[in-house]
């Protein structure tokens, strides 16, 4: 099965992300941002286009960003047991681009009130130490600041402000769009209310994802 994961920030494309590994187990997760890291960890010439690129202080322009895809999804295990693309189009350049380099089956767009995705984003805190994220409003730690695994302070994220995550959320909209529209023409979309998604059974999100046994 081959599936675009799309939302807004905030909206819980991780979440769901994990919940759809503990159905398709042996699909591999693929998000821009690992594919960037690991470009750049190996000093790629893709890697090294993108650092010359983020280095001047500017965005990594479309086509560096569409061969990294292209790069990753020749590979062996998306040959044999498709992808879950995360992060990816972000333009509807890259939407057509992607239409370009494989078919898929779906494109999951996860939906959420705005005012939920406030309490997300505005609320996280997360350890310095280990890593370990949390939410003031929805996952709080036993003691106010401090991380439950190791102790350790936490740490309010500076660009998670109302302001910031208003501003992020209407330039999401503004560029989502035109891309929910293109695969809406394809027969492609699937809406999910992603409010909730851990409280989803294996049978509700084979449902949401079209995937049959």
């Amino acid at each position: 099965m081959k599936y675009v994961l799309f939302g807004p920030p905030g909206g819980g494309k991780g979440t769901f992300a994990g919940q759809i590994k503990k159905i398709l187990p042996k699909i591999p997760h693929i998000s821009t941002g690992d594919i960037f890291r690991e470009n750049l960890r190996n000093k790629t010439e893709l890697g090294l286009k993108a650092k010359k690129y983020m280095d001047d202080g500017a965005l990594v322009p479309d086509d560096v960003v569409i061969d990294m895809i292209k790069d990753r999804l020749t590979q062996n295990d998306v040959k044999e047991n498709g992808f879950l693309l995360d992060g990816f189009p972000r333009t509807i350049e890259q939407a057509e681009a992607l239409d370009e380099i494989t078919d898929i089956d779906a494109f999951l767009l996860l939906e959420v009130s705005r005012d939920i995705i406030m309490k997300r984003l505005t609320g996280r805190v997360s350890c310095a130490k280990c890593n370990e994220i949390y939410n003031i409003y929805t996952l709080p730690p036993k003691k106010e600041g401090i991380c439950d695994k190791c102790g350790a302070e936490l740490k309010h994220r500076s660009d998670d402000t109302e302001e910031t995550v208003n501003n992020r959320l209407d330039v999401y909209k503004k560029n989502a769009e035109p891309i929910i529209e293109h695969y809406k023409n394809k027969n492609l979309l699937q809406k999910i209310d992603s409010t909730d998604t851990l409280a989803m059974s294996e049978e509700e999100i084979k449902g949401a994802i079209g995937y049959q046994d």
